[in-house]
């Protein structure tokens, strides 16, 4: 009953209804265009590449596009090239003094930084869409490159490009982070088939009943796992003093920093995938009928469950956690913030020492964090060992269960704020708040 006067409490406020409607209708141009496959191409001819997408990298990939990928559509090279331009940006403003200079520079450097990364998106497109073509659909192609080729390059790189805009107008004008929701709904797309297909091949073996309430339990208790992952903080207790004569503080409140055990929340694990669909590019750069030289250097790297894979996956997650910690979580700045307010951490020294002391927890529960994070990211490469569906053994962890943990709890976030500024109450229980991914995806 809370939930449904949750709803209509919901309903009520213009503003937030709007809102959501809004989001709904740019959902449904994007799951329109997933269907439209580029002009010339017969659907007949993509059964091969529909089959290469069951499973694997490949068939993440074409996740990540809401199917859009397998169905050769206007939109299948998605959104993944807009987030590996933001990652080279985002290495290039540490690496580089004009970048660097850029993100000092406020909202100018930023409109900059975000006018480079569409740049760079453009010229990633560019590449991927004569990769796309030749490799995955190779043989439905209608024409050569001058009369067909290049023109499907440039509807595809619109079409993600486009994909990009409608993510934007979501974040301004819908509920939610636009980029992230676009990726949610791209998943949850693909469970309805996961699901009937798990379905189908347990209810046709011995006791398959019970093996499907036993996934069902498992990834209920993987995804409240997700969730404590997410929302995990370490509290380092701060004293604020009200007056302070001499050496001598009189009065005081005492507080705390709610520090992150993963401070980074989804983003290494988007990174490390973004970096790993590389090889999948390149490959398909060379495809030939026998495989090309890229396809047979990296094929242990293109087989999602394979142990070369998800060994380097697992390693690329740790050092982006780390990374980006080290560029979300800014210890000096930290200090000085206690120190301007007269506050200080018990038993350390204001000033440099609060701030090592500060970077010290953060070491200290990154390491943790950053592990288990990569034990779910590598869990559906070991549920399907237990000959698990491909396709719903994606949902077991990794990638798309995190991204539906993150993005889900920010959404709701968001609708929480609506409504107690409104004074209704919210989804849970007076005093408690749901707690999303600030300053994860935001980014984008």
């Amino acid at each position: 009953m809370r939930f449904i006067q949750t709803l209509k409490n919901i309903w009520k406020i213009d503003d937030l209804r709007t809102r959501i409607l809004i989001t709904i209708g740019f959902v449904a141009v994007y799951r329109f265009g997933s269907f439209v496959i580029l002009p010339g191409v017969n659907p007949e001819h993509l059964v091969a590449l529909r089959n290469s997408a069951s499973g694997g990298l490949l068939g993440l990939l074409d996740m990540f596009s809401g199917g859009a990928f397998s169905n050769a559509s206007i939109f299948a090279l998605g959104i993944m090239p807009y987030i590996s331009a933001s990652i080279v940006m985002q290495l290039l403003g540490i690496a580089i003094p004009y970048f660097q200079k850029l993100q000092r520079e406020g909202e100018s450097g930023r409109t900059k930084m975000n006018q480079y990364t569409r740049y760079l998106t453009v010229a990633i497109l560019l590449m991927q869409g004569p990769a796309y073509l030749y490799g995955a659909i190779r043989q439905a192609i209608p024409g050569g490159f001058w009369d067909w080729v290049l023109p499907a390059t440039i509807i595809l790189a619109a079409g993600s490009m486009f994909v990009l805009w409608l993510g934007e107008r979501i974040t301004d004008k819908g509920v939610g982070n636009g980029i992230s929701f676009i990726i949610l709904i791209g998943i949850i797309a693909r469970l309805p088939d996961a699901l009937v297909g798990e379905i189908d091949r347990l209810f046709n073996a011995p006791g398959g009943l019970i093996l499907f309430l036993i996934e069902i339990v498992f990834l209920l208790f993987v995804t409240g796992f997700a969730i404590m992952l997410v929302q995990g903080t370490r509290k380092v207790p701060v004293q604020y003093a009200k007056r302070i004569v001499g050496n001598k503080q009189y009065g005081g409140v005492r507080q705390y920093i709610p520090l992150k055990v993963n401070a980074a929340n989804v983003m290494p694990i988007i990174f490390a995938q973004a970096i790993m669909f590389i090889p999948i590019t390149l490959a398909q750069f060379t495809a030939k009928e026998g495989g090309g030289f890229f396809a047979q250097l990296f094929a242990p790297l293109m087989n999602s469950n394979s142990f070369a894979y998800n060994l380097v996956f697992a390693l690329l997650i740790i050092a982006f956690t780390y990374f980006y910690t080290a560029i979300t979580v800014n210890p000096t700045q930290m200090a000085e913030d206690l120190k301007r307010n007269n506050g200080f951490i018990p038993g350390v020294k204001p000033g440099k020492r609060t701030a090592e002391y500060i970077d010290t927890i953060m070491s200290r529960i990154t390491l943790p964090g950053s592990i288990l994070l990569a034990i779910i990211a590598i869990l559906p490469a070991i549920a399907s060992l237990f000959d698990i569906n491909n396709q719903f053994a994606h949902f077991f962890g990794g990638t798309s269960l995190l991204i539906l943990v993150g993005v889900v709890l920010d959404t709701l976030q968001q609708i929480e704020s609506h409504l107690l500024m409104r004074h209704y109450d919210g989804f849970l229980k007076s005093g408690a708040k749901i707690k999303g991914r600030t300053g994860s995806m935001a980014a984008y």
